[in-house]
C-alpha cells in the first residue's frame, strides 16, 4: 500500500478567473506485483511543448509510462519499501513492462543491483521522506528528506536500506539520450 497523495490542480473558469479544478486524493496508482511494496502515483502528464494549460481534461489519469512522450513531462510520486523486505522479490523486467518501458538492461547489466535501469529523460527528484540510495555504475550516494537529484538519463538503481518506506517526487522531462545505452 502506498501513501495517499492529495493533488490540487488549478485552471481557469469560463469568466477567466483562476480556480481549483481538481482537489482530492490522486487516483492513478500503480502497485508493482513484481516489486512488492513499491508503487508509483502519477499526478500530471504532458505531451507537448509549450504545454497547453487550457481545458479541463485530467491529465493525471492518463495511462502509465516509464518515459515521457516526445516533448512531454511526467510528474509522479514513487514509494519504495525497505530493501530487506523486497529486494529478493524484485523482477525489474516485469516492473518496467508494467510501465511500458522500452529501456531494458540485461541481467548482466543489473548485477550491481536488481533495480538498475535508465530513462530517456532528465529527472528532477526530491526525497520527501525516508532514505534513498542512488546506485550508479561507479559509486553511490545516499539521500535523505529534502535532498534533491538531477538524474540525467544515466544507468542507476534505487535502494532503500532503511527500515521505513522512502517517498520521493519525480518530474521527468524528455531528453536526448546519454552515451552508453
Amino acid at each position: 500500500m502506498v501513501a495517499k497523495i492529495r493533488r490540487v490542480v488549478t485552471g481557469v473558469n469560463e469568466k477567466g478567473e483562476s480556480v481549483v479544478q481538481f482537489d482530492g486524493e490522486a487516483q492513478n496508482i500503480l502497485l508493482f506485483s513484481s516489486y512488492p511494496g513499491a508503487g508509483v502515483t502519477d499526478l500530471w502528464v504532458t505531451s507537448e511543448i509549450p504545454v497547453d494549460n487550457r481545458g479541463d481534461v485530467d491529465r493525471g489519469t492518463l495511462p502509465f509510462k516509464h518515459d515521457p512522450d516526445p516533448n512531454g513531462t511526467i510528474f509522479r510520486i514513487v514509494e519504495l519499501p525497505p530493501e530487506e523486505k523486497s529486494s529478493a522479490a524484485v523482477d525489474m523486467d516485469a516492473a518496467m513492462d508494467s510501465l511500458g518501458s522500452k529501456n531494458k538492461l540485461t541481467a548482466q547489466e543489473r548485477t550491481k543491483h536488481p533495480t538498475m535501469h535508465f530513462t530517456d529523460s532528465i529527472d528532477y527528484l526530491v526525497v520527501i521522506s525516508g532514505e534513498l540510495t542512488m546506485i550508479m555504475d561507479v559509486g553511490e550516494v545516499t539521500l535523505k528528506g529534502g535532498d534533491c537529484i538531477v538524474q540525467r538519463g544515466t544507468r542507476h538503481g534505487w535502494a532503500n536500506r532503511g527500515d521505513q518506506p522512502v517517498i520521493f517526487a519525480a518530474v521527468l522531462v524528455e531528453a536526448i539520450k546519454q552515451r552508453g545505452h
